[in-house]
């Protein structure tokens, strides 16, 4: 993997591009936002005006934006030079139709799939790293699928953040555990092998962990579950 991009520089998308930009050298990393205020923030001389704040970031960004790291609203052309596609935009709680205030909105991942396939004119490798609901991606798939340009395949893996806000940098670099999900097929597990290969830069191979797409989609909810029910209860007791 030569090139790769990423749709959302929010909490998740900036940080971690930031990090990967920061330990692949050789890898061109471009993220990008429909939002052009959030995209000059990244740009701007003054670090201290990135829109996210974390400890150790503004010092990552410094050594690798516009060397192997840019901010930039084009989508369509990061698309079409990328080989692999992180997709870190919202997954907001509906406010509206069936599952309203509990079920999560995926219209912001519906539409980076349709643009995904619409712009891609070579096969691409799709990574789900938003928070979304099991067999998501399944449903990126069939996008990709039915919008895609003749001779174009994805594959479509699946990539949960585990970030702590206050430690996002600290938990980047010294994960305890990276999750990969992709499907079982030859085409899944050479995609699988390329994202593993670049987290392989930093991370040991014991702590990177291969499954399925919906098993690495669960471990993902199962992990904010868990997390949640344990502030429940300690509150519960204080």
């Amino acid at each position: 993997i030569n090139s790769i991009c990423c749709i959302g520089a929010g909490y998740v998308g900036g940080p971690t591009m930031a990090v990967i930009a920061s330990k692949c050298p050789d890898i061109r990393v471009n993220v990008v936002d429909i939002n052009k205020s959030k995209i000059q923030k990244w740009n701007d001389n003054d670090l201290n005006k990135i829109p996210i704040y974390e400890p150790g970031l503004k010092e990552i960004v410094s050594k690798t934006r516009d060397k192997n790291l840019f901010f930039s609203t084009e989508i369509d052309k990061a698309i079409h030079e990328s080989e692999m596609i992180f997709v870190a935009v919202n997954t907001p709680t509906k406010t509206y139709g069936e599952g309203k205030g509990m079920a999560a909105d995926l219209t912001y991942v519906e539409n980076c799939a349709k643009k995904i396939a619409q712009v891609s004119k070579s096969n691409k490798i799709v990574v789900e790293k938003s928070t979304l609901p099991v067999r998501t991606a399944e449903k990126i798939k069939e996008i990709l699928t039915v919008n895609a340009n003749r001779g174009v395949k994805f594959e479509v893996l699946s990539n949960p953040e585990f970030l702590a806000e206050g430690t996002a940098i600290q938990d980047l670099f010294k994960s305890d555990r990276v999750l990969i999900g992709s499907d079982d097929t030859p085409a899944g597990v050479e995609a699988s092998n390329s994202l593993v290969e670049i987290y392989n830069r930093w991370i040991p191979i014991e702590k990177i962990l291969t499954t399925n797409v919906w098993s690495s989609e669960l471990s993902k909810l199962a992990s904010n579950a868990m997390l949640a029910q344990r502030i429940s209860s300690i509150n519960s007791l204080s």
